[in-house]
C-alpha cells in the first residue's frame, strides 16, 4: 500500500509540475539586417520561445551575429522554404525590411505559422491590408512590435487618463526619434535600407511616425481621426538624401488632437508622451517616469511623480508576450498596442500622412 501510495504522489507531483510549466513556443528569425533582432536572441535566455532556425542570405551578416551569440552557422538558411522545411516553426519573428514583411506572411500565413513584425506593420497601407487578409484567411496571429509598449511609464499613463486624475483628454504630443540613423551609428545593412524609400516606405515619418499613431490610437481606443495633415523636411540632405529626416504629424479628432514628431534630427534620443486633459497633464517622459500636474488657478499646478517598474511577465517583453498569445494564455484586445486592428489604422493614417506631406494638403479619412 505504501509503494502504491508513494506512486500515485509522485505521478501526482509529475502532472502538477508539467502544469506548470510555460509552452515554449518554436521561434524562427526571418532577417537579421534590422538591429532589433538583438532584443530577441537576448530574450531567448527568458524560456519563452526557442530559436530554431535564421533565415539571412547574408552570411557576412549571419556569421557576425553567429559569432555574437553563440549559435551554429548550421541555423542558419537561404530561404524561408528552407528554414520551414528543415525545423516547421510555430511562429516567425520578421527583422528584415518593412517592405518584405509582406512576403513573410505570404510564406507562412498558409502554413498556420503565426508572425511578429517589428513597427511599422508593414511598407504602405496597400501591403497592410493584403496581410490583414491572409493573417484572417488562415486564422494567424500577426502582431507588430514596437519598442514603447513595453514601457510601463505608458501603460501608468493610459491607467491615470482612464482613472480620470486629469479628465477628458484634449491633445496628445508624442515625439520620437534620435540624431539619425548614420550619426548613431547603426549597422551598414540596416543603415541601407532604412534610408531607402522603397524598402522603408520613407523616412523619420515611417521610422518614427508610426509610434505617435500606435500611441494615439489606443489611447483614443480606436476612434479615427477626421483628418491628417503632415509636414516633412530634409534637414540632413548629406546623411539622408532619398529620404525626410523630420515629420510633424497632426491628427484632428471630434473632441482632440495630437501632434506627432517624428525626427532624425534631435540632438539626443527620445521617446516621451504628454497627454492634456481638461483638468490637467500626464508628462510619460521616458520609459519609467511619469508626471502628473492638475491645474491650480491660471498657471499654478500640483504635482505628482511616479517611478514605475517593469511590467509584470509577460507583459514586459515582446516575445515573451507573443509566445502567451500562441499559448492563449492572454487574448489582445482589439485596438492594444500589438494587435492587428490598431496597426492596420496606423496604416491608413501613416499613409495619409505620406499623401498630406507630398500634396501639402490635409487629408479627409473615411469613417465608414
Amino acid at each position: 500500500m505504501k509503494t502504491g501510495l508513494l506512486a500515485l504522489i509522485l505521478i501526482l507531483v509529475l502532472s502538477f509540475n508539467k502544469c506548470g510549466q510555460k509552452e515554449v513556443v518554436k521561434i524562427g528569425v526571418i532577417g537579421l539586417t534590422h538591429t532589433h533582432v538583438h532584443w530577441i536572441f537576448g530574450s531567448e535566455k527568458n524560456g519563452d520561445i526557442e530559436i530554431i532556425g535564421i533565415v539571412e542570405p547574408n552570411t557576412e551578416l549571419a556569421r557576425r551575429y553567429a559569432e555574437q551569440y553563440g549559435f551554429s552557422m548550421q541555423m542558419v538558411y537561404g530561404s524561408i522554404e528552407d528554414l520551414i522545411q528543415a525545423n516547421k516553426p510555430v511562429a516567425v519573428c520578421a527583422f528584415g525590411t518593412i517592405y518584405e514583411h509582406l512576403e513573410v506572411v505570404e510564406k507562412v500565413a498558409p502554413l498556420g505559422i503565426h508572425v511578429m513584425v517589428e513597427k511599422p506593420l508593414a511598407v504602405s497601407l496597400d501591403h497592410a491590408l493584403k496581410m490583414e487578409m491572409l493573417a484572417k484567411k488562415h486564422n494567424i496571429h500577426l502582431l507588430t512590435n514596437y519598442e514603447t509598449t513595453w514601457y510601463p511609464s505608458n501603460h501608468k499613463a493610459y491607467e491615470l487618463l482612464f482613472n480620470d486624475e486629469v479628465g477628458e483628454v484634449r491633445k496628445v504630443i508624442v515625439r520620437d526619434g534620435h540624431r539619425g540613423p548614420k550619426k548613431i551609428g547603426v549597422d551598414k545593412e540596416f543603415l541601407e535600407w532604412l534610408t531607402d524609400p522603397i524598402e522603408n516606405g520613407g523616412g523619420a515619418i515611417t521610422d518614427f511616425g508610426c509610434y505617435g499613431i500606435n500611441l494615439m490610437t489606443w489611447l483614443m481606443k480606436g476612434e479615427k481621426p477626421l483628418t491628417v495633415t503632415a509636414v516633412t523636411q530634409q534637414l540632413q540632405p548629406e546623411n539622408n538624401p532619398k529620404v525626410d529626416d523630420d515629420a510633424t504629424i497632426i491628427l484632428n479628432y471630434s473632441n482632440a488632437n495630437a501632434i506627432i514628431q517624428a525626427s532624425w534630427d534631435w540632438p539626443m534620443g527620445r521617446k516621451d508622451m504628454e497627454i492634456y486633459g481638461l483638468d490637467g497633464a500626464i508628462y510619460a517622459d521616458n520609459k519609467s517616469d511619469v508626471r502628473v500636474r492638475i491645474a491650480k488657478g491660471y498657471d499654478g499646478y500640483t504635482e505628482k511623480q511616479f517611478h514605475i517598474n517593469e511590467r509584470e511577465e509577460p507583459y514586459h517583453d515582446p516575445f515573451a508576450f507573443f509566445a502567451a498569445v500562441i499559448n492563449n494564455e492572454i487574448k489582445p484586445s482589439a485596438y492594444d498596442l500589438s494587435s492587428l486592428e490598431n496597426n492596420i489604422l496606423v496604416m491608413e493614417i501613416l499613409d495619409a500622412a505620406i499623401r498630406s506631406a507630398k500634396t501639402n494638403k490635409t487629408i479627409k479619412l473615411n469613417q465608414e
